[in-house]
């Protein structure tokens, strides 16, 4: 699915190569070609500088890593095309790297998509709870009783206070969860290297979450809060929301499994995956001001039907 490291020009020419360019050399249509293959190469490679066109930080990043979070969701089966919100090539600034890489990102309606094919789901629901709809949530039953804003506009404007997801199986079995917003901003905080929940806190942004959603930095800085956790909060909580949910109680199909390990994570030579924007669950680590957040961790490790020792970094991590 990767790209060979030796079809790469060395960091200083592929800076100057655009992703165009880059596309037509004959080893990388080969590659292509092994991949996705006939008129299904075109539409490829049409939709992916589509949508590095949509972004002008993503020209910036390698190209090696464009193409390989391309064709792992194409292997999944999810079109790259912003719009849909299926799955992102994010920026980021791997410190240890002298050019951006993408990192390829599930959206929720990512994950909602490899859910359904799996034919199990009679339901799957998540969505953010606005303030004054919640009147109860009871965790022993996994019920919850809310009064819905009716008017689509003035929910969309208002605050959110939490989130809610639930699925219920053919069969009938169900399972649901409640988060308060307080919580998810405490998750993303400790979970996230590139969110900073308070400026205090001595992370990479300059500025809070507050301050950020004010407009309050400077706009050289911006790819600093390349984090989706910044720019689209409630979408990237109700993406948490699913995995929390599907990764401990649902059904995991194969391309559930692989899109769930590689969620977050930017692909390298042969499919090494390097989590770059998220920190291992280490429960000695994680602030007392959210003891919480690390409980609720799924254990990947099982998730992902490998032996509890493995030392993947994916059996510890979340985002």
């Amino acid at each position: 699915m990767a790209v060979n490291n030796s079809l790469q020009p060395a960091n200083q020419a592929q800076k100057k190569m655009s992703l165009t360019t880059y596309l037509t050399h004959d080893a990388v249509k080969d590659q292509i070609n092994k991949v996705v293959g006939g008129k299904d190469g075109d539409r490829f490679v049409s939709s992916l500088i589509s949508a590095v066109q949509t972004n002008k930080a993503l020209s910036e990043c390698t190209n090696q890593s464009l193409m390989n979070a391309a064709l792992l969701g194409y292997a999944l089966k999810l079109s790259p095309s912003p719009q849909l919100g299926y799955f992102y090539m994010v920026p980021y600034q791997n410190k240890d790297m002298p050019l951006p890489e993408a990192q390829f990102q599930l959206g929720y309606k990512g994950y909602i998509q490899l859910a359904s094919r799996s034919g199990q789901y009679r339901k799957l629901t998540v969505l953010p709870i606005k303030e004054g709809e919640l009147v109860s949530f009871d965790p022993l039953n996994e019920e919850i009783e809310v009064n819905l804003i009716q008017d689509e506009v003035e929910r969309e404007n208002a605050k959110t206070v939490g989130y809610y997801a639930m699925f219920e199986y053919l069969n009938g079995f169900r399972k649901a969860l409640y988060w308060s917003k307080e919580k998810m901003l405490a998750h993303a905080d400790h979970y996230s290297k590139a969110f900073s929940l308070n400026a205090t806190t001595g992370k990479h942004p300059k500025v809070s979450l507050a301050d950020y959603e004010a407009g309050k930095y400077d706009p050289k800085d911006a790819w600093k809060y390349s984090s989706f956790w910044y720019k689209d909060f409630d979408g990237m909580a109700c993406k948490t929301m699913l995995r929390q949910l599907i990764s401990k109680w649902g059904i995991m199909s194969i391309e559930m499994q692989e899109g769930y390990e590689a969620d977050m994570a930017v692909i390298h030579e042969g499919g090494q995956k390097e989590y770059v924007d998220v920190v291992p669950d280490n429960v000695e680590d994680v602030p007392e001001s959210a003891p919480q957040a690390a409980a609720e961790e799924p254990d990947l490790s099982q998730a992902m039907n490998e032996p509890s020792g493995a030392q993947s970094v994916a059996d510890a991590l979340f985002t």
